[in-house]
């Protein structure tokens, strides 16, 4: 794919979405580290219900480590892998305490020094809470990349640099949340809604997926 449609579109999806975010509901670091920690596969849906919950008793590191592991896996049980996300929430409060006077760190080696935070959770922290210019790749954004033609790659890791290299500067900062949606909600896995897609003459996949009959 040449930069001509690779602007064309950021540009559109700019048009459908001037201003996009992230679905997990947060009002601080510290709510948006916890939330992207419980997303591992998980919804937004399921992590959204359980922190309306949890937040209102405990939002600070210092509130969260005295719920204690149990207190923790009673709020999130009902999403998956709650026991060993219990255990790394708590660990990582205790190391904001102690290490960063109870504040999220706006570094990638700081965060990745945290239990149960990655490459991907750190890359949407130091995006969504720190306005840094980073793509997280998850499913729905290596899905899109390789699939449309943007940015193709073998692994994630492989898709990320490719979308640094060739994702316009003036898009760096929202690209990771337009792909994220219009993967979930346009270039689905199985399907994709090629017939209702703003990009589709932009796009480089072959077939497009028909409109069904109706």
């Amino acid at each position: 794919m040449n930069a001509t449609k690779r602007r064309a579109i950021y540009e559109t999806l700019q048009s459908l979405n001037p201003h996009p975010t992230t679905e997990l509901e947060y009002t601080t670091p510290f709510e948006l580290l916890i939330a992207v920690m419980l997303s591992a596969q998980a919804t937004d849906v399921s992590v959204n219900k359980a922190m309306r919950r949890m937040f209102p008793v405990a939002s600070t590191p210092a509130a969260v480590l005295a719920l204690g592991e149990e207190g923790v896996s009673e709020y999130i049980r009902t999403i998956g892998l709650y026991r060993t996300k219990a255990k790394n929430v708590i660990a990582t409060c205790r190391i904001l305490i102690d290490q960063h006077g109870g504040d999220v760190p706006d570094d990638r080696a700081a965060l990745e020094a945290l239990p149960g935070v990655g490459r991907k959770t750190a890359n949407v922290i130091l995006n969504t809470a720190f306005g840094q210019p980073t793509i997280a790749v998850d499913t729905h954004i290596f899905r899109v990349a390789n699939r449309t033609g943007l940015a193709p790659g073998k692994d994630v890791r492989a898709v990320e640099t490719a979308l640094e290299k060739f994702t316009p500067k003036e898009f760096l900062h929202d690209a990771h949340h337009w792909l994220i949606l219009h993967g979930r909600y346009v270039c689905k896995a199985r399907v994709p809604e090629c017939w209702h897609c703003a990009i589709e003459p932009l796009c480089e996949y072959r077939p497009k997926t028909p409109a069904p009959v109706e």
